[in-house]
């Protein structure tokens, strides 16, 4: 079996609650590996993962907002405790993540959704093939995914549509045909819906 050289979280996305965070630590110590908390300015929480045998680090900052913590990832990590332990949570509090397991002459990635591996797909050479995909009613494409993780937060989904309802409404603004007015109208309802869904 290839060695693995290191493994990518290209994007995880892990959400809590306040009452999981004890959960999160009792985690990573079965785990075996040494977890530091700092509260920081404004109540949001800093993790600091760290494999106790090979010296390696994780920092992931938990942004608070109500009750929820909301932690967005990118880092490489070559220890296999600390890969474990960001696995391991991944899948106990339903995250989100594409994260890349990068061995010698290829890479196999993996789509995690909702805390379930979503998409496996194998890299050589440049030519992906599809090795596992999960497919449920009701379920986004695997192109719906991609894009999906290409957008990395919510925050920037929720600029670029404020942008683009900004644009509209000056467009309406200038419009004096009826039948442009009405046009720009539903693209205005249909990012306001969209908008909303996010914010909330």
């Amino acid at each position: 079996m290839p060695q693995r050289a290191a493994t990518e979280y290209v994007y995880a996305r892990l959400s809590l609650v306040k009452a999981e965070m004890p959960r999160f630590a009792a985690l990573c110590d079965a785990m075996r590996v040494r977890l530091m908390v700092r509260v920081l300015e404004g109540g949001d929480r800093e993790l600091v993962l760290s494999d106790e045998v090979g010296g390696e680090s994780v920092r992931l900052t938990f942004v608070g907002s109500g009750n929820r913590y909301t932690c967005l990832l990118s880092c490489r990590i070559t220890k296999p405790g600390l890969v474990q332990a960001l696995n391991r949570a991944l899948a106990a509090f339903r995250g989100d993540a594409v994260v890349n397991r990068i061995y010698r002459g290829f890479v196999i990635t993996y789509h995690y959704l909702d805390g379930k591996i979503a998409r496996i797909v194998e890299n050589r050479e440049g030519s992906p093939n599809v090795i596992y995909e999960r497919r449920l009613p009701g379920m986004p494409t695997p192109e719906t995914l991609e894009a999906v993780f290409r957008m990395r937060t919510v925050e920037e989904r929720i600029a670029r549509l404020r942008s683009e309802v900004d644009e509209l409404l000056d467009r309406r603004n200038r419009a004096t045909d009826a039948a442009d007015i009405a046009a720009i109208d539903s693209c205005l309802k249909e990012r306001s819906l969209r908008l909303f869904e996010l914010e909330a």
